[in-house]
């Protein structure tokens, strides 16, 4: 068996479909299963190795508060030679893009392949899809001419597909335990005794970084002198709302936020490693959470608001703390218990870690694999039915 997996996010920046895709690939290598990477070239001058087939061009494109990816294939020809020269026997999408799927779809190839689709984008809490609803109308086209099996990464993802009558399936991120666990060193600077919160996404609307400073704010007042000037915020990641997110500390006089910037995929665990509470105040536009996964696989306790997505992901756990979205005083709150009680960070820690080892790539593997051999069962059937 010969796996595409197609992505139409650029691999140029970092992001959830892309750490996934990459889990995925590597715990089919590991297998022995002949595995390659398509995804869209953004710069001139990309290059990922002979399993990544760069196809098509990515434009960056706002879309739901943060930013997605317009993929377009200039040349036809390549589709059909990419497809011809590699013979694969399933391809796997992830995330629908324009007109980049339809493209690759259209090539009489893909009747051979057994097609499957993840979702990893909430479908439902789209923007986009809101003000333009014959986009999703398109979707739904697509998917009963041509895709054998749906897979969402959360159960919000499927409930746009009821009425879908081909296969499909709730099969989460995965993580892969040998990068995320609290072993890998921590960053020597912020070893100083001080609490750090880390925020870790994309500044922009949808992340929802304005509600964690204004917590931090609160907290900065309302806590005892010792523990207030014994806090820190790590922000890391870029986006369109940096600059504003700095102005606005600056502006209220927030001591110890640090603003890292963007930092290297291999650097990221070290930064779970180095806080003591991981705070995800996303307000929207989520699905399943990877980066709480993570930052659970590391021993740490999380706190997220309570968007659909991440409702979903932390009702059950009891590593994690959910708080009314948008609430930045309840926000507040709930940090201030984990701040000053280290023995209760410590005991969600070692829950969470527990917790995350569900989510190991070796079973998530193990989940989808299964999910092709459904797929092409139900294919196979409908092809002697005819």
């Amino acid at each position: 068996m010969k796996i595409g997996l197609i992505s139409f996010h650029s691999f140029y920046q970092p992001g959830g479909v892309k750490r996934h895709i990459l889990g995925l690939f590597k715990e089919f290598k590991r297998r022995g299963i002949e595995t390659k990477i398509i995804a869209p070239r953004r710069k001139r001058n990309e290059d990922y190795g002979k399993d990544v087939i760069l196809l098509g061009t990515s434009f960056p494109l706002p879309f739901s508060g943060g930013v997605s990816d317009l993929g377009i294939n200039f040349n036809p020809l390549a589709i059909e030679t990419t497809l011809r020269r590699e013979k694969f026997d399933v391809l796997h999408f992830h995330n629908v893009g324009f007109p980049s799927t339809l493209q690759i779809l259209t090539s009489p190839y893909t009747s051979k392949t057994l097609n499957i689709l993840t979702f990893h984008a909430n479908i439902k809490g789209s923007e986009i899809i809101e003000n333009f609803p014959f986009l999703f109308s398109i979707v739904k086209k697509i998917i009963d001419w041509k895709i054998d099996g749906i897979i969402g990464v959360a159960p919000l993802n499927l409930e746009p597909f009821k009425k879908y009558k081909k296969p499909k399936v709730v099969i989460p991120n995965g993580i892969d335990l040998e990068i995320f666990n609290p072993n890998v060193p921590k960053i020597e600077k912020f070893l100083d005794g001080k609490i750090n919160i880390l925020f870790l996404s994309r500044i922009e609307k949808r992340k929802g970084l304005i509600y964690l400073l204004r917590a931090y704010k609160i907290l900065q007042k309302t806590l005892p002198p010792k523990l207030g000037g014994g806090l820190r915020l790590i922000v890391c990641g870029k986006g369109p709302l940096k600059e504003k997110m700095e102005k606005w500390v600056e502006k209220n006089k927030l001591k110890e936020v640090i603003f890292e910037g963007e930092i290297k995929e291999e650097e990221v665990v070290r930064y779970y490693n180095s806080c003591d509470i991981f705070c995800a105040p996303a307000i929207f536009g989520e699905s399943f959470g990877l980066i709480l996964v993570e930052a659970m696989a590391c021993q740490k306790p999380v706190v997220a608001f309570a968007n659909e997505g991440y409702f979903q992901f932390l009702k059950d756990k009891k590593g994690g703390i959910l708080v009314k979205n948008r609430d930045w005083k309840e926000l507040a709150k709930k940090l201030e218990i984990l701040i000053k009680d280290e023995k209760l960070r410590e005991k969600m820690g070692k829950i969470a870690q527990k917790e995350a080892q569900n989510y190991s790539w070796q079973k998530i593997a193990d989940r989808v694999l299964n999910f092709y051999q459904t797929c092409k069962k139900e294919k196979e059937k409908k092809i002697l039915a005819v």
